[in-house]
């Protein structure tokens, strides 16, 4: 055992345990490594054999990503003239819907090309086998570089996010999974790229026919509980497990513990007010709430279903657990809203956490507000749960669980709280988190960008309770759409240091726009038209 991890056996006088350790631990990634790159070779056979075409036109280099519904390999194009143009081939996996596939390829080709929008060049297909080929940006990993950039290139960034979004939202077009990893950033050239509309859907105006024709997820969702669901008592099981495209991120581990005030959350969805899940103990941070140790009760319903129930239903059918932590049966008997909620944990908005069924691009727009909270906090990712009863819990503790009531009622849906949480001042967040705070020792800001990327809001998965933690440093890693995310430019950006280039005046404008992408009320979030317009990018120009 001892060789095959390459010790020296023969040498007892130069015996080092830490030498040793450090090469079985070498040997060991070297190993990993190779069984690696022995399964990215047969992936890359695998894929000349489905899709033949492909070998008369490009030489596949790697395997870069891979997701729930694709994989996506970098190749060059063996063109005839001129030096080798790098291409990235997303192959959707066989089981996709076609007018889905269809309805994404519409997307790249009408919307995509420009500001920032990715878009195709090419299209392949052999039976179902479906492979999109597109331009190649090189680019850099979000958590590699959050803490390393400047204040100005935090603008730029989101400026250019900003754009992306009013390009596809003026096709009418909701991407329903914008996070940083599909979000490309090549911090060297200052390009970007929007990429990935795969979970994508249409407005009710939508310009992208196909769209139109896409299977909405609530409907295969209600298809799904319909076969699945089951009820045990007074408790009510989760339908199956969590689809994978609802979990894209990767869980990261625990090390550093925060204060934090426990918090139970209770859900009824949609009109016909079911209950989800009973109950789900979650540790929730809230400075201003650490050492009081009382229960949050939520419980989310349709407002309207409410009041008919109480005033048309016969005494002996009404529901008698409202606001308490108990299920009646008339609460069990009735059937569950379903709403679309792809996307991914962390960077749901509030109305597709509470299943509202009328989500427009606003939804994009929260997405968008908790990436740039994690750049003005330093924190990545901000808010990680493994459920919608969690997640729902987390973002009160920082909008408030007044202002979440009354957004709520905005869409139908009624939450009651046994306890009222504050609102966080924003900007006095950022700061403490980002150890600009004087008040707080320094967490991030005389440190290099990489020992600096833990999550604000991050969670221990424990089946009786989450518990709130920090991620420790490269704990963290997102499912990114194209190579890089580690790797990329790394000859470029090895010797990013933490910039503190105007950091120590954020001016009062970033927090406004961060309020207004952050508001609870989808109705009244800023667009990403007006966000372009906002004082905050007064000086640049579209």
């Amino acid at each position: 055992m001892e060789a095959s991890l390459g010790i020296q056996m023969d040498e007892p006088m130069a015996f080092s345990p830490q030498r040793d350790r450090f090469q079985a631990e070498g040997s060991l990634k070297k190993n990993e490594q190779n069984f690696k790159l022995a399964g990215v070779k047969k992936d890359i056979e695998k894929l000349y054999e489905a899709v033949p075409q492909l070998s008369n036109v490009f030489k596949i280099k790697d395997k870069i990503g891979e997701g729930t519904f694709s994989s996506v390999y970098l190749a060059t194009a063996q063109l005839q003239v001129g030096p080798e143009e790098k291409i990235a081939l997303k192959h959707l996996i066989p089981t996709s819907h076609p007018i889905r596939i269809a309805a994404e390829l519409q997307c790249l080709t009408v919307a995509g090309g420009q500001d920032n929008v990715m878009g195709v060049k090419y299209c392949f297909r052999k039976n179902d086998h479906v492979v999109i080929a597109m331009p190649y940006l090189e680019h850099e990993s979000f958590l590699d570089i959050l803490n390393s950039l400047s204040f100005q290139e935090v603008r730029e960034y989101m400026f250019n996010l900003f754009k992306a979004l009013k390009r596809i939202h003026q096709f009418g077009i909701v991407h329903r999974d914008v996070k940083p990893s599909n979000f490309l950033y090549n911090r060297h050239l200052k390009k970007y790229a929007l990429v990935d509309f795969g979970l994508a859907q249409g407005t009710h105006d939508t310009k992208i026919e196909l769209l139109k024709f896409v299977q909405s997820e609530a409907q295969q969702e209600r298809c799904s509980q319909n076969k699945s669901h089951i009820i045990t008592g007074n408790k009510i099981p989760l339908s199956g497990p969590v689809p994978k495209e609802l979990d894209q991120q990767s869980t990261t581990k625990a090390s550093v513990k925060r204060p934090y005030t426990n918090a139970q959350i209770q859900i009824k969805q949609g009109k016909d007010g079911k209950l989800m899940k009973q109950s789900k103990t979650v540790d929730v941070l809230s400075r201003k709430l650490a050492t009081k140790k009382k229960a949050i009760s939520t419980k989310v319903m349709n407002s309207a279903v409410m009041r008919k129930t109480a005033s048309s239903c016969p005494a002996s059918l009404t529901c008698d657990c409202y606001a308490t932590d108990k299920v009646c049966s008339i609460c069990l008997s009735r059937r569950q809203q379903v709403a679309p909620r792809a996307g991914t944990p962390g960077f749901r908005a509030p109305e597709v956490l509470t299943k509202c069924p009328d989500q427009t691009t606003a939804i994009d727009m929260w997405s968008a507000g908790v990436i740039f909270l994690s750049l003005l906090s330093g924190r990545y990712p901000f808010y990680k749960a493994s459920d919608d009863l969690t997640a729902l819990a987390q973002i009160m503790t920082i909008r408030g669980s007044r202002e979440t009531i009354q957004a709520a009622k905005t869409f139908g849906k009624s939450i009651l709280c046994s306890k009222e949480v504050p609102a966080q001042d924003l900007r006095k967040l950022c700061e403490r988190l980002r150890g600009m705070d004087s008040s707080t020792p320094k967490l991030t800001s005389d440190i290099q960008g990489h020992a600096s990327h833990q999550p604000a809001i991050s969670e221990k998965t424990d089946h009786k309770a989450s518990c709130l933690v920090q991620t420790p440093p490269g704990q963290y890693s997102g499912n990114s759409f194209k190579k890089g995310d580690s790797n990329s430019c790394e000859h470029c950006f090895d010797e990013y240091n933490t910039n503190l280039e105007g950091w120590n005046e954020v001016p009062d404008e970033a927090y406004d726009l961060l309020d207004k992408l952050l508001d609870l009320n989808p109705a009244s979030r800023i667009t990403a038209e007006a966000a372009l317009l906002h004082p905050f990018f007064k000086d640049m120009s579209l």
